[in-house]
């Protein structure tokens, strides 16, 4: 059993001093000890330690691993989960950019809710809001991993999260439908000098897969007959295939006549290689991330839509912008699925979104009927006023 009592003792120039000490055993039988300035913060560390000691969840302070030590394990358990090398990227940065450097020294033992509330508003104060966001949930999956090991009794960042008005939410914009069509018309004008460009953009304007996905797309997954793609792989940034980032991921989309057309041709003329891809870099390898963007960047130059950027390159020629990423080609595949009326639980499918609520906050906004919401409002004035 526990037991708090107070200690009084004179310093090495006469001061009294005073503090109150728990002492108690540990799961182990190891008797500790811990001392507070205040009674009621060693009473309320007696109660936790009781709890935490009965349920075998106790750690001492003296055996505690801090932060920054329980941010490796945490990574090693990603890196032993055989994660995908872009998520362990992210998590190292978050790990060693934002977290450690704020909160690395504390002891688990020590961390307490209100210690991580601190710790959100000190970034609060230096990062963004999303990126503050982030930091707290690395630190909550630390946390997570390290109760995983027996090493912490509990995950005090699970009850933080960091608000966000509805103005900070992800709200997609898609291009202008005449912007659309300029990209279109563009991208068949650059057929003779990239061949790939007209079709590569239509899957990607009609069908909205990710741009890893659509340079990981490989025939045997394109059912010309039942006009399907399958999404079942991406391409990471350093051009390793694998299978997409979460389940939902992995999907099937519908896609039309005029597209199964174009995938047809393009079928019959697109270079062999060794891994079968519908869109293959040089020499048959998977196509990289900055060709990607160049190609776009192109593509819009030739639309018309580049933006100037003011500046001149060593030759003089005019330095263009993309005004447009390969990503507001999947916006524009969405909000053509909803002015067609899909449903949100098949858009949610098709698009690949892990949850209805990231459906809702990205595309929510673009779901109008302006028809219906006529007839309602003069139906409700009607019944109103009648």
């Amino acid at each position: 059993m526990a037991t708090v009592k107070r200690r009084a003792w004179r310093t090495a120039k006469g001061e009294r001093k005073e503090a109150w000490r728990v002492r108690y055993i540990d799961q182990h039988g190891v008797t500790r000890t811990r001392q507070f300035d205040l009674k009621r913060d060693a009473e309320a560390y007696r109660v936790k330690a009781e709890s935490e000691v009965l349920y075998g969840t106790h750690t001492a302070d003296s055996v505690s691993i801090t932060v920054r030590e329980a941010a490796d394990l945490w990574i090693s358990t990603a890196q032993g989960n055989r994660l995908d090398a872009g998520t362990i990227k992210s998590y190292r940065e978050l790990a060693r950019l934002h977290v450690v450097p704020l909160i690395g020294s504390e002891k688990l033992s020590r961390l307490t809710q209100p210690k991580v509330v601190a710790f959100a508003d000190a970034l609060k104060a230096t990062r963004s809001l999303a990126m503050t966001s982030k930091a707290v949930r690395a630190l909550s999956m630390i946390l997570a991993d390290a109760m995983r090991r027996g090493l912490v009794a509990q995950n005090v960042a699970r009850g933080v999260t960091v608000a966000r008005s509805s103005r900070d939410k992800s709200r997609a914009t898609p291009p202008p439908v005449e912007h659309l069509k300029a990209l279109l018309q563009a991208a068949d004008r650059l057929c003779n000098s990239d061949p790939e460009m007209p079709v590569m953009v239509r899957l990607a304007m009609l069908a909205g897969p990710r741009q890893s996905e659509l340079r990981a797309f490989v025939w045997p997954h394109i059912d010309l007959g039942t006009g399907e793609v399958q999404v079942t792989q991406r391409a990471d940034r350093w051009n390793a295939i694998g299978p997409p980032k979460s389940a939902a991921g992995t999907r099937s989309i519908p896609i039309g006549p005029a597209l199964v057309s174009a995938l047809k041709a393009w079928k019959l003329r697109s270079p062999p290689n060794p891994l079968n891809l519908v869109f293959p870099g040089r020499a048959g390898a998977v196509l990289k991330q900055h060709t990607m963007g160049d190609k776009f960047l192109r593509l819009q130059i030739e639309a018309a839509l580049a933006i100037d950027t003011g500046k001149r390159d060593a030759s003089g020629e005019t330095v263009w912008a993309a005004r447009y990423g390969w990503h507001d080609l999947r916006h524009a595949a969405a909000s053509a699925w909803i002015a067609q009326g899909v449903d949100l639980k098949r858009l949610q499918v098709w698009i690949g979104h892990e949850n209805i609520q990231l459906t809702l906050d990205t595309y929510g906004h673009l779901i109008k009927d302006a028809k219906k919401d006529a007839e309602l409002a003069s139906g409700s004035e009607a019944m109103l006023l009648a």
